[in-house]
């Protein structure tokens, strides 16, 4: 294990482990985590998605858990991490778009996902980017950074902790505006509870706004589906 700081966050690195997200729930289950600190590994023999679904993790690609003070849950942190991920890759040349509720896509295809947990008085931010290798999955395409750009993981990392900093503390307003320019899906049609209504955007709680016939409706979690 290898321990240092970059840009404020306590990083420790790990060649591989289980899940850099199940080594942050055990930080903070033995009372050793701290705000601002983040779990690196360089590959994940055990690493999981949402609903625990299984995220393959070869070696070359980013896999990154930061733990961050959080006296409640906030349904607006995933809008900014989603933000903040983006405007990484953007700052390489590449153009994302967001999918709801976690899928950063180039090009329709998956480049990076998101897992956000809470546990004690903390939140987890779990990130994975796809950089010199990305899963084949039957169910959707993905690509990885290197099929755009010469890229090292290292300093995908140095920009991303910078982008979370900065869009984590900035005002909703403009995290908000910023995660709609860059929503895929906004005003088509997605599915909630079975039937298909529009996806018209976001409001100041971080809830989604959709539109079923005249009638306007506040979404939260995984009511829906895209």
């Amino acid at each position: 294990m290898g321990c240092l700081e970059l840009a404020g966050y306590k990083v420790l690195s790990f060649d591989k482990i289980s899940s850099t997200q199940s080594y942050a729930h055990d930080m903070i289950a033995q009372g050793k985590a701290s705000d601002h600190m983040v779990i690196v590994a360089a590959a994940q023999y055990a690493g999981r998605g949402r609903y625990r679904r299984k995220w393959i993790s070869h070696h070359g690609n980013l896999y990154a858990s930061f733990i961050f003070n959080s006296a409640e849950r906030d349904p607006r942190l995933s809008y900014a991490v989603a933000v903040a991920i983006a405007e990484t890759l953007i700052s390489y040349g590449l153009s994302p778009l967001i999918k709801w509720p976690n899928d950063i896509l180039v090009n329709n295809a998956k480049i990076s996902g998101v897992l956000i947990e809470y546990a004690g008085r903390f939140v987890i931010v779990g990130i994975g980017i796809n950089v010199h290798t990305n899963p084949t999955v039957p169910e959707y395409k993905t690509t990885r950074m290197d099929e755009y750009t010469d890229v090292e993981v290292t300093d995908i990392m140095s920009r991303l902790v910078k982008k979370l900093d900065k869009v984590i503390n900035a005002d909703f307003d403009s995290v908000r505006k910023r995660w709609m320019e860059l929503a895929a899906g906004l005003n088509k049609l997605v599915k909630y509870r079975g039937e298909m209504v529009e996806l018209i955007g976001v409001n100041d709680n971080g809830a989604l706004v959709v539109r079923r016939g005249s009638e306007y409706l506040l979404v939260h979690g995984d009511e829906i589906s895209m």
